[in-house]
């Protein structure tokens, strides 16, 4: 038997789509209702991956709209999910007949449901491999935050809920997602998780990374289709249904739009894949390199590579905000689009040699490596006291010129190092990369020895980011603008 992931996965590569039709009708009398479904059906059905009936729009017809449904869901040509949206979700004595009214009374594949009554409540969902069930996690209205961005921590006894974001708390749509994934035995279980929000689609993406998701909010909502694509989807392309409904019906031509639809999502998919590919110089492809701050700022919140709260620093000073560029390892989507800014940056520069600071920056800086196509050397923290007894790792000539790549400059101590056992090896060096300027006055000592700072972004750029994304409150980017103007 084939699982419901399975069946979806199918049918989206059958019809190289990732594209749901809604299906609402709010038409006057139910004769016309039933027409206008039928209608969608027929002209779509070729482009489409997933049909989406909501029940409240059929129930609103009474009985008669009930038997309506059951006859829609039937028309649907087989091979195409159904995807029932009814939000169930109830104690364990009542959602057992819950699932069988859905799934095999009107005849849906799947079903939209609500995790707050708890996993007990969702197990006659669960038990069904063949059906599938869409947990509400972050989803696309405006007061959905109300609860679903809650500050929530554990305390080994439950959840608590917390009064102000920090390193310790999450949002509760995060633990939604977390535990969505841990349901997920039967590859069965998917989330709903609006495209209005992409910072939010990113974390849950981050804790969810096998799930599907399906996403409303493209059109009416004002959801961006490129940012959703980034954020969520999978790296085999897909895990992304992005669901329509009102655009489609009320077109002229419900199929010429279903298929418009349809090629707008491909492109934004093809888009999100090319830096993956390579190019005929057997180089990764150095095409949309174009990395936006706000697709940064994104990308740091959802490896965790930046955090805020309060956090004792090195020097033993409390800092509002942590960056620790050393997680990116573990998404290597994200580890590439950084490389290929670094890249866009370097492409102007005269070097010879890559030469990556450990310890943080060392996978990043393989990172460009591959992505140029340029040779790597890194100078070692200590000199090896066996062997070669080497200073710097990697082949190299004297005369030749490095470019140093760190992750972060504060003060720019640690370049200085690098500088100095690069120099003393014969190397030249003229310019520093580094991913973001933390604007401790580091570029300032640097330019004062005669080097040139280079940074993809300053923190100063990320900050309105954060801001606008409610990542963190006016107050916080304050506090962290407070803290950068005091050293």
């Amino acid at each position: 038997m084939k699982s419901f992931c399975q069946f979806l996965t199918e049918r989206c590569q059958q019809a190289n789509s990732l594209l749901c039709v809604g299906l609402d009708p709010r038409n006057p009398s139910i004769a016309e209702a039933r027409a206008e479904c039928l209608r969608i059906i027929e002209a779509t059905h070729p482009v489409t991956a997933a049909y989406k009936p909501n029940i409240a729009f059929f129930e609103a017809y009474g009985a008669e709209g009930i038997a309506m449904l059951k006859e829609v869901i039937a028309h649907i040509p087989a091979g195409i999910p159904v995807i029932l949206d009814a939000k169930r979700g109830d104690i364990p004595d009542t959602s057992p007949a819950y699932a069988k009214a859905v799934f095999e009374e009107l005849g849906a594949h799947a079903v939209t449901a609500s995790p707050y009554i708890g996993s007990d409540g969702l197990k006659p969902f669960f038990d069904r491999p063949e059906h599938g069930i869409f947990v509400l996690c972050k989803t696309s209205n405006k007061g959905g935050d109300e609860f679903q961005k809650m500050q929530v921590f554990e305390n080994g006894q439950g959840l608590m809920v917390s009064g102000a974001p920090s390193s310790a708390t999450r949002n509760l749509y995060e633990v939604v997602a977390q535990r969505a994934q841990a349901w997920n035995t039967l590859d069965n279980v998917c989330l709903v998780v609006g495209t209005t929000d992409p910072s939010a689609m990113g974390k849950v993406r981050a804790v969810a990374p096998d799930l599907w998701f399906l996403a409303p909010g493209v059109g009416a909502q004002g959801g961006d289709l490129q940012a959703a694509i980034a954020a969520g989807l999978r790296p085999d392309g897909l895990g992304l249904l992005f669901n329509v409904s009102r655009s489609v019906a009320r077109a002229t031509d419900p199929g010429a739009e279903a298929r418009r639809v349809r090629d707008e999502i491909n492109e934004a998919r093809t888009k999100n894949q090319e830096p993956r590919t390579k190019n005929t110089d057997s180089t990764l492809s150095t095409q949309h390199l174009k990395l936006s701050t706000q697709q940064l700022a994104q990308d740091l919140l959802t490896s965790g590579c930046v955090k805020f709260g309060s956090f004792t620093m090195k020097s033993g000073i409390q800092s509002p905000i942590y960056l620790d560029l050393r997680r990116l390892v573990t998404h290597p989507q994200i580890m590439l689009r950084a490389a290929q800014a670094y890249a866009e940056l370097m492409n102007s520069l005269q070097f010879d040699r890559i030469a990556g600071l450990p310890y943080a920056a060392l996978p990043i800086a393989t990172a460009i490596s591959l992505v140029m196509d340029r040779p790597l050397i890194y100078p070692r923290r200590e000199a090896k006291e066996y062997g070669t007894k080497a200073v710097i790792e990697g082949d190299y000539v004297a005369g030749e010129t490095a470019i140093i790549v760190d992750d972060l400059i504060t003060t720019g101590g640690s370049k200085f190092e690098a500088i100095d056992k690069l120099k003393a090896a014969g190397l030249n060096v003229r310019d520093v990369v580094v991913l973001i300027d933390r604007s401790f006055d580091g570029g300032k000592i640097l330019a004062e020895a005669g080097y040139r700072l280079h940074s993809v972004v300053t923190i100063h750029d990320l900050l309105p980011e954060w801001e606008r994304s409610e990542a963190i409150t006016a107050t916080q980017a304050a506090e962290v603008r407070a803290f950068l103007a005091m050293r």
